[in-house]
This record gives C-alpha cells, structure tokens and sequence, in this order.
C-alpha cells in the first residue's frame, strides 16, 4: 500500500482491496485510515469507516451536538427507551390537561 500526494489517503489497486479487504476494513475502523481502491490506475472507490463518513460529510449540527452535551451533563443519556416513552407520555398528559383548563367553554 502506498501513500499518494496529500499523505491522507493509502492507495491500493482492487486486487490488492479484495485479497486484503479484512485488514483494510480492520484499519479504516480502528485507526480512521481511508483507503483510495484504484482500478487499472483510475481512482475507483473509497474505504473509510462509517464513523469518519459521518464526521466528514454529515457532521452534527451545532444545535444537535449543544443538546447532546446538555443530556450527558445532566445525566439523560443514559435513560432507556422505556424511560424516554414514559417522559414523553407524561409530557403529553400535562400538554393536554393545560390545553383543557385553557380552553375557553363553548
């Protein structure tokens, strides 16, 4: 494997992608190396990990990621889906009995 111009990527022919894909796939998961594949010398694909995928094309938006650090201050992210169904069942009781008290009597 072979290191091109910019030193980010390590670039391997398919053969080499499809004898050695264990490894690479090992390596692009653990260490977040890219791995350009070329075919017959033009660039093909590109093996990286889902986790450098999602930090490089869709990062979190700042919003998202402000609430995500409130939840783990606060200690709400370590709630379990049932938790979070009965807070959301809660709110939605209080959210309905407020809107009956409110509502003017026809």
């Amino acid at each position: 494997m072979k290191r091109n111009s910019n030193g980010m990527n390590n670039v391997v022919s398919a053969l080499t992608a499809r004898t050695q894909f264990g490894q690479i796939m090992r390596r692009a998961s653990q260490r977040n190396e890219r791995f350009l594949v070329d075919r017959r010398g033009q660039p093909a694909v590109i093996i990286m990990s889902v986790k450098d995928y999602i930090n490089t094309i869709a990062p979190t938006p700042a919003w998202l990621r402000k609430i995500g650090d409130e939840s783990k201050r606060k200690g709400l992210n370590k709630l379990t889906m049932r938790q979070i169904d009965a807070e959301i069942a809660a709110a939605r009781r209080e959210r309905r009995q407020t809107t009956i008290v409110t509502k003017p009597a026809r």
